[in-house]
């Protein structure tokens, strides 16, 4: 027995001598105070692991923005890590659930591993995140103590880097001063994610960033994890980690088993800290946490049947206080262990975020068989439910039931539910048909649902469904399938409930978006269809990415449509290249040359050859100098839509503050592009959780110093004004629509209300739309508009909404480009007292001097996503489109 023991400490100690520790390394302590890790150093640190510890595999699953690594560190014990492709493949069979009975399942669930997911650094100034992931690895390398022993042999780990890119970013920042007490997070000089910042946990539906495209493929069509614990940070003031069970509401689509297994993991969580004699945990309602929206990346993965987990902590590598916040200190069942006001030092976090790693793992390695086979009970019931008629319970089945029954539910309940619940034209659709003679779009939505893991069918010939022919290259996307409610939340409108702090009371704000549905926001052409689709139809396998073919044909000219999104990367290419492009309202024209004819041949979009020009093709486009702000910092709107342009090649510069009030902005640009948050408003708006106070220049390295400032009423608004009046056209979207109001010109906000004789904003009880989904109705005869549909849906989310003065209209002053035409336009989401909108302009043109400027309410470049309203920013960026 003394031998036995004997080896195992020499087994222990000489993986700890072979693992190096962080202090090692790093030169510090994790969890020490005033330091951080760099992405470089922490490369470095993971090689040196891999090299040394049989428990670790290092895998590069793709590059980031900035062309850094992405890694995950998969940890397990040996005999695991020597039979990980058998281990991933019974995840893989057992998320998908295809042609596998329970009792396979369950075999298989026996013999597999308990799949678990733990990341860090998504948001890279929050510290913690990152540092208790490195110290997370060391001490699963290197410990030997049975819990840990017990884990390493029932669950493989991936530990996943969420963001490389921003670790060295922020690190570098924090450590550039040598006095420790002056190293702060505060006044990054860019975006810690190149494009979008902390909008890359707002892309785990559209996967645009590299980034979470990686991630997304880890999740869901390799590895496919049972639980997914994601860290954040930070806690509310007066605890120390906001955790699960989260707020209502939750989205119907998902499985029962799926709500109850955040709530037990939370439990775990929660029970484990309490053990520890650790305080500070609150759940429930004691943070805004919910689960309701899509695009974050736990909360995507609510949709693939995946438990997610989200914690929000306190701590920072400078020391702080827990502040005294009295309503906390009553223990109650969102936060059953109250924290007292205390000194808190970065290290107490990483200390805490192990414990919640602990308890996460022991939970998966405790109920293993039970985590694997309720990812199966899940895959399989969406697969049933896709097969079978059925009507998803949600608000607006409610509504039509208590509109039927008068509030007298008694009476006759059979058939009033069967009214509702059994009406067959109110079903869920078996399957969607995504047309292939469409816009690129198409393909690019097809994309998406593909990295995200979806089943989707290709039709190899032309095929006919109720009497309606599709053509060959058209996609089937059926909804028996195991991640059923991402289909269905990719194609159906969001019915978020009217959700207030008490009846009439003020509403209580969504954790992010109410509604979103991509389908609609990229204006995808779909066909709904209530029962199975069969035909020639290939499966694409799982993660193959579409490609758009090439149409082309040689003729004396080309055409190419304005409809497509395409059409303008292809319309700069020929401009970049020297060769004369003509437009009207429907397509671009080339005349034919073999410059031409290579560049065309290379598209992506439809192109048609022509004998002739149309005889209203009269306008010859030209480029635009185009100027598109942004702030020190980073902006995030800005940053998406750097992103659009550069996807759509577009040639751009940016601009500062500092040289918009220097003037003369006319003999630099054409147009200036101004996004939310650009414009300030009438009247200074309060401070927001977000706002960091403008930095002192002589704090910030000087090559970042022509970056810093703010637009002023008093120094921005007189040189944007000259440079309209002297030619230039600015574009304003969102919040930056204040302009118009600088500018005195003859518009209102058309949400308000009077009250004792004065004007004031609509409240909350009556009008409230919490970044949904709205229908406007569009001119299309105006060159501003010219490619859009009739209708376009479009991303409101507190978006100005204007009145226009009918006498301006008319002297051609202003012209609206599109507004909200009737009573009820929300397509997806939220939007109480939705009337009001009515009638409101949701954009217009106005005529300043020789220039123009474009104002758009609604979010048109949302997040990446709003693909059928970019061309409302494209057709701007070209000469002679008026």
């Amino acid at each position: 027995m003394k031998k036995i023991l004997l080896v195992l400490l020499f087994a222990s100690l000489t993986i700890r001598a072979q693992v190096p520790s962080p202090t090692s390394h790093f030169g510090f302590n994790i969890g020490d105070n005033y330091h951080l890790a760099t992405f470089t150093q922490t490369e470095g640190y993971l090689k040196k692991v891999a090299a040394a510890s049989n428990r670790v595999k290092l895998q590069s699953i793709g590059k980031t923005e900035e062309g850094r690594n992405q890694y995950m560190v998969i940890v397990s014990d040996p005999a695991n890590i020597r039979n990980l492709a058998k281990y991933k493949a019974i995840s893989q069979r057992l998320a998908r659930a295809e042609g596998l009975s329970e009792q396979e399942a369950k075999a298989l669930a026996k013999e597999g591993k308990a799949i678990v997911w733990i990341d860090g650094g998504l948001h890279a100034t929050e510290t913690v995140g990152i540092h208790q992931w490195i110290e997370s690895i060391y001490q699963f390398t290197t410990r030997n103590d049975e819990e840990t022993k017990r884990i390493l042999q029932n669950t493989i780990i991936l530990f996943v880097h969420a963001n490389p890119d921003g670790q060295e970013l922020v690190s570098n920042w924090y450590m550039r001063k040598a006095d420790t007490l002056k190293r702060s997070t505060d006044n990054l000089p860019r975006l810690y994610e190149k494009y979008i910042g902390h909008d890359n946990n707002r892309d785990f539906y559209m996967m645009n960033m590299s980034e979470s495209t990686n991630m997304a493929r880890q999740q869901y069509i390799e590895w496919m994890p049972q639980i997914l614990y994601n860290h954040h940070q930070t806690g509310p003031d007066g605890t120390v980690v906001a955790g699960p069970p989260y707020r209502d509401p939750f989205n119907y689509v998902y499985d029962p088993l799926l709500i109850t297994g955040i709530d037990a993991l939370g439990a775990a969580m929660s029970s484990r800290l309490n053990a520890e004699g650790k305080p500070g945990y609150t759940m429930k309602s004691g943070s805004v946490y919910s689960t309701w929206w899509n695009g974050g990346l736990r909360t995507t993965a609510y949709y693939h049947n995946i438990i997610g987990l989200l914690t929000e902590i306190i701590g920072d590598p400078t020391p702080e206080n827990i502040p005294l916040v009295p309503n906390r200190l009553i223990p109650n069942s969102a936060t059953p262990f109250p924290i007292t006001p205390r000194k808190w030092f970065f290290k107490n976090s990483i200390d805490y975020s192990l414990s919640l790693n602990y308890a996460v793992l022991n939970y998966a390695t405790r109920y293993r068989e039970e985590v694997l086979m309720n990812i199966y009970k899940m895959g399989k019931k969406s697969i049933d439910l896709g097969s079978q008629d059925y009507w998803t319970m949600s608000p607006n089945k409610v509504e039509k039931l208590a509109e039927i029954s008068g509030g007298n539910y008694k009476k006759k309940a059979d058939s009033l539910f069967a009214v509702v619940y059994k009406n067959p034209t109110t079903r869920d659709a078996r399957a969607y048909i995504v047309t292939a003679d469409q816009s690129t779009s198409g393909i690019a939505f097809i994309n998406i649902l593909i990295k995200s893991g979806i089943r989707v069918e290709k039709a190899t010939k032309a095929f006919e469904v109720k009497g309606k022919a599709y053509p060959a290259g058209s996609y089937v996307v059926k909804t028996n399938q195991a991640f059923r409610p991402h289909v269905i939340d990719m194609f159906e409108p969001q019915d978020h409930p009217n959700d207030f702090q008490y009846p009439g009371g003020p509403p209580v704000r969504p954790y992010d978006a109410a509604g979103w549905t991509p389908a609609y926001t990229m204006g995808i052409q779909f066909d709904r269809m209530l029962e199975d689709v069969n035909g020639p139809f290939e499966t694409v396998p799982y993660g193959e990415l579409q490609k758009a073919k090439p149409v082309f044909a040689t003729g004396a000219y080309y055409s190419f449509s304005t409809s497509d999104n395409a059409s303008f990367t292809l319309l700069n290419d020929l401009l970049k290249a020297g060769i004369e492009v003509s437009k009207n309202a429907s397509a671009f024209y080339v005349k034919h040359s073999a410059a031409a004819a290579d560049i065309l041949a290379k598209a992506t979009v439809k192109t048609q050859a022509l004998n002739a020009l149309p005889a209203d093709v009269s306008r010859k486009v030209g480029t635009k100098r185009v100027g598109l702000w942004d702030t020190y910092g980073g902006s995030m709107p800005s940053g998406w839509l750097r992103w659009i342009l550069e996807q759509h090649h577009f040639d751009f510069k940016l601009v500062f503050a500092k040289e918009i009030d220097k003037g003369g902005l006319r003999s630099k640009f054409d147009v200036l592009i101004f996004v939310k948050g650009a414009i300030p408003g009438l009247r200074a708006e309060p401070a927001n959780e977000w706002d960091e106070k403008e930095p002192v220049e002589s704090d910030i390295p000087a090559e970042y110093h022509e970056t810093m400032g703010k637009i002023t009423v008093a120094k921005s608004v007189p040189a944007l004004r000259a440079f309209l009046e002297e030619g230039g056209d600015i574009i304003t979207i969102g919040s930056s629509a204040n302009l118009a109001y600088h500018l005195n010109l003859p518009v209102k906000n058309a949400l308000v209300e009077m009250v004792a004789g004065k004007e004031r904003n609509l409240p909350g009880e009556k009008f409230y739309i919490p970044g949904s989904v709205m229908q406007v109705t569009v001119d299309q005869n105006s060159p501003a508009n010219w490619g859009m549909a009739p209708k376009a849906d479009v991303i409101f989310a507190a978006s100005p909404v204007f009145k226009l003065a009918p006498e301006s209209i008319s002297r051609g002053v202003v012209t609206p480009l599109a507004w909200f035409a009737i009573e009820k336009t929300l397509r997806s989401g939220w939007a109480f007292g939705q009337a009001y909108l009515q009638d409101g302009v949701a954009a217009f043109q106005a005529k300043v001097g020789k220039g123009n400027l474009y104002v758009y309410g609604p979010e048109v470049t949302f997040r990446g996503q709003t693909h059928s309203t970019f061309k409302m920013v494209f057709n701007q960026l070209y000469e002679n489109n008026r």
